[in-house]
């Protein structure tokens, strides 16, 4: 009799602890896809967008990568690549390491998809495997990673004179303007 009712149990057991959500951010980008990959691969235009101390991103089916720098030493997160199909659709493990809070949660997985609409892209970014109530911290900075990348992706003086040629090593662009304004440009040293 207790049997069924012990079977029952573990049953509900496994299901709660395997249940996972995924996290998805979606972004249209005035661009090309080849200039969209190029800014999520390239380690320097990488660093430019997210703001980080460093970026190391070796594209390669299974090129473990390490990002950014802990106040305390060592990589702020970690991965690999597990499908490169350049410029369409790069998938990494995501290990988050900035905290111990975060670094509990285990790995994690990004999928990052660019697809040609007319004269831009979407970028749909999803963040899965992730344990069903997830600290917030491992997706909550998506927003302002996908805005980074818009403002060095995108195209912003025109078809004709747009392109992440603009962006040096060591220098960030910012750009602001008020709406019907020209947008305004700078460069600030990385810092």
């Amino acid at each position: 009799m207790a049997e069924p009712w012990a079977a029952t149990l573990t049953g509900l057991k496994k299901t709660i602890e395997e249940q996972t959500m995924e996290k998805v951010f979606e972004i249209y980008i005035k661009t090309t896809p080849e200039r969209l990959w190029q800014a999520l691969t390239d380690p320097q235009l990488r660093k430019a967008a997210t703001r980080s101390a460093s970026v190391f991103s070796p594209i390669g089916r299974r090129a473990r990568a390490t990002r950014g720098v802990h106040p305390g030493g060592g990589p702020m997160m970690s991965g690999e690549n597990l499908e490169v199909d350049p410029p369409r659709r790069l998938v990494q493990s995501f290990e988050a390491k900035w905290s111990e809070d975060v670094a509990a949660e285990g790995t994690s997985r990004v999928t990052w998809e660019i697809e040609p609409v007319g004269d831009s892209c979407r970028l749909l970014v999803t963040h899965d495997q992730l344990r069903e109530g997830a600290n917030d911290e491992l997706y909550g900075g998506w927003p302002m990673i996908l805005s980074g990348l818009k403002t060095l992706a995108g195209d912003r003086r025109g078809p004709d004179n747009a392109g992440l040629a603009d962006v040096r090593p060591g220098r960030r662009l910012a750009s602001c303007a008020r709406p019907g304004s020209p947008p305004a440009r700078a460069a600030f040293p990385a810092g």
